[in-house]
């Protein structure tokens, strides 16, 4: 295995990778600008094709374009999936009050660790194969996309093809404190309970009224209880509304509520208690929208054979790999949920995503980079 030549490699590019994140970050892409996040996918699928792929971009009239690029397309194996996206949380200017900067051992920037750090490490990846004359045993099939920030409402689909044809998923997102990778997710989903009742004068008549906020206050405990934290369900009522005024008995309120979940039978119980929600108040109603939106990441056997495999790899880069679990979730999510192998957290080490300190530890650039292209020459 050439993984210490690889690694060295690398090394000696550090700073030619420091400085493409730095483009990567001066170009903003808040996950919901399309103006600006078209311009990004073609600027990524840009320098793919000068790495030698063949990309095409997924057009997106409810959001931004999405790259998806292929590698080493020749040969009859499944291709190995590489999944990351370039959306971020941070709203269009962020970069001009927080301008990627380095401190140390540390690069600072928004959107720097989440997630892309990761799309350098790809592109290292790839330039090392031409530069050593490597060639990886499976086709490559990359996934970039636009939405992942925002529950990837229209990637979503394209991911699941793609994960149907490939032999095992390896996602960008960054590792846990301390370059753990991920093995296990969480399912995430949001509920809106609404609640209809009937407007009245607060003085002159409040008996012909029905709150609907009293009633949502009914329904809030009953909301509660459906957490179960031993088996790792949470929930959080985040967000509530309702009324007009103070002297009109209210006649709408609204809760928005986050769950998390760690398996399917948890997702599908909470499916069912929250369908089955009714009005505690004569002559108020309930409805329920939403449900699971990413389904829970489980610890699965192949999932441990692909981190035993890639545990292995790390060694002989001098890399002591573990894995834990998170309750966020990713795009592996969706991989995991149709069966197939997947390992997460492939990222570069640091901190701070989605807060204001977000940043990479630099010297785990090279190492990284090491890593996913011995995962993509040996798997």
């Amino acid at each position: 295995m050439p993984g210490p030549t690889l690694l060295n490699w690398m090394i000696q590019r550090r700073e030619s990778m420091l400085a493409d994140l730095a483009t990567l970050v001066v170009f903003e892409s808040p996950s919901r600008d399309k103006a600006v996040l078209d311009p990004y996918a073609t600027m990524l699928a840009g320098r793919f094709e000068a790495l030698g792929g063949n990309v095409k971009l997924i057009d997106n009239p409810a959001g931004g374009n999405h790259v998806d690029a292929w590698f080493y397309r020749e040969g009859d194996l499944p291709p190995a999936l590489v999944l990351a996206h370039f959306d971020t949380v941070w709203p269009l200017g962020t970069v001009v009050d927080r301008p990627f900067r380095v401190d140390g051992p540390r690069a600072y920037g928004p959107g720097s660790y989440d997630m892309k750090a990761s799309i350098i490490l790809f592109e290292t990846a790839l330039a090392a194969f031409q530069a050593l004359g490597l060639t990886p045993r499976r086709p490559i099939h990359v996934l970039v996309t636009s939405d992942e920030e925002i529950g990837s409402p229209t990637s979503r689909a394209h991911i699941e093809a793609a994960a149907r044809e490939c032999a095992h998923a390896l996602v960008l997102e960054p590792p846990l404190p301390g370059g753990l990778l991920k093995t296990a997710r969480k399912g995430v989903g949001g509920f809106t309970v609404e609640i209809e009742g009937k407007a009245a004068h607060a003085g002159v008549e409040p008996e012909k009224g029905i709150s609907a906020i009293n009633e949502l206050a009914l329904q809030i405990p009953r909301i509660n209880a459906l957490a179960n934290p031993s088996v790792g369900t949470t929930i959080n009522v985040g967000l509530i509304s309702g009324g007009t005024t103070p002297n009109v008995v209210p006649a709408q309120a609204m809760a928005r509520v986050d769950v998390r979940v760690a398996t399917m039978d948890e997702a599908r119980r909470l499916e069912h208690a929250f369908r089955g929600l009714h009005a505690l108040t004569p002559g108020a109603s309930v409805n329920v929208s939403g449900g699971i939106n990413r389904p829970p990441m489980e610890r699965t056997t192949a999932s441990r054979e692909l981190f035993e495999r890639t545990r292995q790899i790390g060694r002989s880069l001098g890399l002591e790999l573990d894995e834990g679990s998170t309750g966020g979730g990713s795009d592996g999510n969706f991989t995991a949920a149709l069966g197939v192998a997947t390992l997460d957290g492939l990222g570069v080490p640091g901190a701070g995503a989605h807060a204001l300190n977000e940043h990479i530890l630099i010297d785990s650039l090279p190492e990284r980079a090491a890593l996913l292209a011995c995962l993509l020459l040996e798997l």
